[in-house]
């Protein structure tokens, strides 16, 4: 018998049922990084399979997210949270103070910016609550190429420059005050090329990390992972940019091995990490 705690990972995020994205992911992720994962639901995403395999969208009551914050972080000595689906500005609301009512070694934001199954108004008024009342408070950000591009209010990312290029911008949005802030800006099968190319910035230095592409499709749960992964290496006490090369092995890996279901499109297995 041991009594050594493991080291411990926080996720607040969206419910996804299929289990290919979602808090579903980041805690597989963390357990298989030897994390162990404390979670906040903020919604339930569910996709219909009579409708194109579109999302339904239901946010769980903002007094239920504090309370499942107040609950985990009363158990547990948390200081690395992975955030990733919010959904409405009341959910980015109850999250973001929640953020603030203590300190973090780090706060890895995946800003996940649209959810289809929200109107476009609301879309674009979550958009700006995550950007006024989280974002600032994110150590490590990880968007995608549509995400950066939104971010970064450019209108075209087309090549790894301009993939820096919105790093860059994104960081200068960021709280620097408060101490180091580094940006990953994922290219993704979206970018053209042979390889799929992701860039961090930490506000002085450029680092590329490169891998050939598995095929030209996006695969899910490929950005859920790669947060979470940079989540569960930072908690372990790697520096980040291990921590994304840690990530960026995890997620080429799981796309190899990817899970295929009745669904259009493939899901990561993050098992097929050999790390």
């Amino acid at each position: 018998m041991t009594t050594q705690t493991p080291p411990l990972a926080f996720v607040i995020a969206g419910s996804e049922a299929t289990g290919g994205a979602g808090i579903q992911v980041d805690l597989k992720t963390f357990q298989e990084l030897g994390v162990y994962g404390v979670g906040t639901l903020t919604c339930i995403v569910s996709f219909d399979p009579k409708n194109g395999w579109g999302h339904r969208f239901v946010p769980v009551d903002p007094q239920v997210i504090a309370d499942q914050f107040e609950a985990a972080t009363a158990t547990h000595d948390l200081d690395v949270v992975k955030i990733g689906m919010l959904g409405t500005p009341a959910t980015i609301d109850v999250v973001g103070k929640a953020l603030a009512s203590r300190p973090w070694r780090h706060v890895v934001l995946d800003p996940v910016l649209i959810c289809k199954g929200q109107e476009p108004g609301a879309a674009l008024d979550t958009d700006n609550a995550l950007r006024e009342q989280v974002l600032p408070q994110a150590t490590v950000v990880t968007p995608n190429l549509f995400e950066a591009k939104t971010l970064a209010g450019m209108d075209t990312i087309e090549s790894v420059d301009d993939l820096v290029e919105a790093a860059k911008k994104i960081h200068a949005r960021l709280d620097t005050s408060a101490g180091p802030r580094y940006v990953v800006a994922k290219g993704g099968v979206e970018l053209a090329g042979p390889d799929a190319v992701d860039v961090l910035f930490d506000g002085e230095d450029v680092t590329v990390y490169s891998a050939p592409k598995v095929g030209e499709e996006r695969v899910s749960g490929a950005g859920c992972t790669f947060a979470a992964a940079i989540t569960a290496e930072l908690t372990k006490g790697a520096d980040v940019k291990a921590a994304v090369q840690t990530a960026k092995d995890m997620v080429t890996q799981g796309i190899q091995a990817r899970v295929t279901a009745n669904t259009p499109f493939a899901t990561v297995w993050q098992g097929a990490y050999a790390g």
